[in-house]
């Protein structure tokens, strides 16, 4: 267990020695810019829901969707403190794995917290890595302030059970 935990933290560092995420490989495309706007998770999850029926990746729709609004909430609160209200989901898919990004305009590196659990907030990228595959971010390739930060999720073989939730312990009566 701890390899994979290093093995994730290193993704969030991004490696420019290696081949950045891309629409090169990627047969499936679709991007929706966005306002830095409390909405902008919401409308994100909605069109994410549009985009995965519509490319028949119904399986990963809710585990697309709380990736997708975590980072879009992130992204959103970093362009109103910075007033720079332009944010760009992306989704790109091969048929067999689905990458979302999400860009913004923050050239800072994203930080994974570790909320307590009197914490109202700070738990977002923690799903994101639970629930990814994979994820990282990089700087944007142009040289312009900002970042893209990034989740990738395997589809599962055919005929496999669509349950993918993880074992969640039940509160104490």
């Amino acid at each position: 267990m701890a390899s994979m935990t290093a093995t994730r933290r290193q993704m969030m560092q991004p490696r420019l020695d290696q081949p950045q995420p891309g629409p090169a490989p990627w047969p499936l495309h679709a991007a929706l810019d966005l306002g830095a706007l409390p909405t902008a998770p919401g409308c994100g999850r909605t069109w994410t829901s549009q985009i995965l029926r519509e490319w028949q990746l119904t399986q990963l729709t809710d585990s697309a969707q709380l990736i997708t609004s975590e980072l879009l909430a992130n992204a959103s609160l970093t362009g109103r403190r910075l007033d720079r209200p332009g944010l760009r989901l992306t989704l790109l898919s091969d048929r067999q794995q689905l990458l979302i990004l999400v860009r913004d305009h923050d050239p800072g590196a994203p930080v994974l917290r570790h909320a307590s659990e009197d914490d109202e907030s700070g738990r977002g990228l923690m799903l994101v890595e639970a629930i990814s595959d994979q994820w990282g971010w990089c700087p944007l390739a142009d040289g312009t302030a900002g970042k893209v930060v990034w989740a990738l999720l395997q589809a599962p073989p055919p005929g496999s059970s669509d349950l993918t939730v993880p074992f969640m312990p039940s509160a104490p009566a």
